[in-house]
């Protein structure tokens, strides 16, 4: 198996420093799963949060692919952030600022005490402390779902980021630059009925994703 952490194109552009893998999985909350199903590519965009050095997941326990990664499928996540369009002279020379990662293990399930903690881990992760605001989970739902961890080992991973702009074009008259993108929060939409205020939880989701005006 070849080792992630082994560049192949545009050395420049790859770390080794555990720090950019953590930020951009603690800022992205969103990923891509992929394994093999039945000899066939399998992949799905899901919720993910940070642990130390486990990445958790988790999914219905009717889906049948996460029964497959139990059962010891290798698999890899996706995480990508979209950070920029860098604008050059020429179509050829246009890019994008980025980061991205790459993750590749094996995932393990984990048991009913543990998937407690990690389902509010996640729910923290996207609302922070929103589990002080709403009821537990409750028998039937954890059930219901499957939690599992995916182990962030040395040479298991690789990231990869673009930053900066482009050359200085040949004629000036052709625009060139960055058009900067990031995700923002929107101003809350509460359901049709409901009178309470808006709770901390998601005023920091605001603060997380601010918005150009804020």
């Amino acid at each position: 198996m070849t080792d992630l952490a082994t560049p192949t194109r545009k050395p420049e552009r790859y770390t080794s420093e555990r720090a950019a893998l953590d930020d951009l999985l603690d800022t992205v909350p969103v990923g891509v799963l992929s394994t093999v199903v039945d000899g066939m590519p399998w992949s799905v965009p899901l919720l993910l949060a940070r642990d130390g050095d486990r990445v958790l997941l988790h999914g219905s326990t009717g889906a049948g692919a996460l029964r497959h990664l139990i059962a010891g499928a290798p698999l890899t996540l996706t995480v990508f952030a979209l950070d920029g369009l860098v604008v050059a002279e020429s179509a050829f020379d246009s890019s994008a600022n980025y980061r991205s990662a790459v993750l590749r293990g094996t995932a393990v399930e984990l048991d009913a005490e543990e998937s407690w903690a990690a389902l509010e881990r996640m729910t923290d992760r996207l609302l922070p402390g929103r589990t002080q605001e709403i009821r537990a989970s409750s028998t039937k739902e954890m059930r219901a779902t499957t939690c599992l961890a995916l182990p962030i080992e040395e040479g298991s991973w690789l990231f990869k980021a673009r930053t900066g702009g482009c050359d200085a074009p040949q004629d000036q008259g052709v625009w060139t630059g960055v058009v900067p993108l990031a995700v923002v929060a929107g101003e809350p939409e509460p359901t049709p009925g409901v009178s309470a205020p808006v709770p901390a939880s998601v005023e920091a989701v605001r603060q997380a994703y601010p918005s150009a005006g804020a």
